[in-house]
């Protein structure tokens, strides 16, 4: 669990902030939602007997003794607000971001806490719905300079009765192989065998060449649905790549999952996913339910826009002014005065040194911080009533440009307008 400093946060403010406009252009409302939730939800989602649930949770007992678990993903806990809150009465775009966790071995771009951005749309059945977030995801990385860093996949799972007559055809096939099978998919193929289809053991994926392939076991509406998004998708002008051992790694999916990859981060290549969810909310105890929906990992995107230079010049935030002072009377009539100028210049970023030492030892800290101006007030100012405005950098101020004067104290709001008006 990693520590995001002050040199890293404006890379995620930037990409946070992008997001937000865009969602909201869209019509998505943001909700909030709890860290914590009963750990029977997620078993019931995502599945007990994927890796998730079986090794990645973190689970505790409450003094209650109930089960509780640090969120492993969003999706659950949207669709319990829904529910909970009677919000699926009409249907609903909703977005929320925020850390998630999960027992994982750390790798670049994967932490145990991660952050992720997921966006569900719920009520709507139609391949339009499905076709308008891939657009949606498309635009953002134009948005971000990443258009051509990631590249879109996706494929049909079907239904549930379509996946479980492949996942015999595919447990009949692998298991006539299973000697072969790399130790992880040997133990999927017990509890999870369509997670193999993910499998990066490359003896695995030759083996696989010659398996079932899922397409085959499509049902005619699942079939149409897939034509139907490829149309869209082409007559929108987003290029894609059909997966066919595109799966997913949750449950609840069926019908459309996708995925946008990319092979500038290693093997965490996957910076943002999602699919169809048509029967969650039913299985969570709602009314049978349509939605769709997806997640994008926000750690592998900012390293994403780092590597490929789309992050820019974002620079940690720094001060405008640095407000120095020496001796008691002068600190008092800083304080007051810099807040005063808080009031009138609420865009300055202004630091007041609290510190303590010597003018020359503040007027180190004032030249480091970055500031272009710094405001000195000694005993000769406290007298005067003036404050020193002192330029420390060039192209700081309006004609002297460098160097330092005295200014009343009732003109320095006026003095500082004018050195930051370009």
């Amino acid at each position: 669990m990693n520590d995001i400093l002050p040199d890293e946060t404006p890379h995620w403010r930037r990409l946070e902030q992008v997001v937000c406009r865009l969602l909201n252009s869209y019509g998505y409302g943001e909700i909030r939602l709890p860290l914590v939730e009963h750990t029977e939800l997620f078993k019931r989602s995502i599945g007990e007997v994927t890796d998730i649930v079986e090794k990645e949770m973190y689970s505790f007992d409450d003094r209650n003794g109930e089960s509780l678990t640090l969120r492993p993903e969003g999706t659950a806990g949207c669709v319990r607000a829904a529910i909970q809150q009677g919000l699926l009465t009409v249907p609903q775009r909703l977005w929320y971001a925020g850390p998630m966790f999960r027992y994982e071995r750390p790798q670049k771009g994967r932490q145990r806490q991660f952050h992720q951005i997921g966006v569900e749309a719920l009520g709507v059945a139609s391949v339009e719905m499905d076709a308008e977030l891939i657009l949606l995801c498309a635009r953002l990385w134009r948005r971000l300079g990443l258009a051509g860093s990631v590249e879109l996949q996706i494929n049909s799972i079907g239904s549930s009765a379509a996946r479980r007559a492949y996942r015999a055809a595919l447990v009949e096939y692998l298991s006539a192989h299973r000697a072969a099978l790399d130790e992880d998919s040997q133990r999927r193929l017990d509890s999870n065998p369509l997670r193999i289809l993910d499998s990066k053991n490359p003896d695995t994926q030759a083996l696989l060449d010659a398996a079932p392939v899922l397409a085959d076991y499509l049902d005619a509406e699942a079939r149409d649905d897939f034509d139907r998004l490829r149309e869209l998708l082409t007559a929108a002008g987003v290029a894609f790549v059909v997966n066919p051992r595109l799966v997913r790694g949750l449950d609840y999916y069926n019908k459309t999952v996708f995925e946008f990859v990319t092979e500038r981060l290693g093997a965490q290549g996957t910076v943002c996913a999602g699919g169809r969810y048509d029967n969650l909310v039913e299985q969570l105890g709602g009314k049978s339910t349509p939605a769709v929906g997806f997640a994008m990992g926000m750690e592998r995107l900012v390293l994403l826009m780092l590597e490929t230079g789309a992050a820019g010049d974002a620079a940690p935030a720094q001060a405008d002014v640095y407000a120095v002072a020496v001796g008691e009377d002068a600190h008092r009539e800083a304080l007051a005065a810099v807040e005063a100028v808080r009031d009138s210049l609420p865009g300055l970023a202004i630091v007041q040194h609290t510190g303590g030492g010597s003018f020359k030892s503040q007027l180190k800290r004032a030249d480091k911080s970055g500031a272009s101006v710094a405001l000195i007030w000694g005993e000769d100012e406290v007298r005067a009533q003036s404050v020193t405005v002192k330029f420390l950098r060039d192209g700081a101020g309006q004609g002297d440009k460098t160097g330092q004067r005295s200014v009343p104290r009732d003109q320095l709001e006026a003095t500082l307008r004018a050195a930051f008006a370009d």
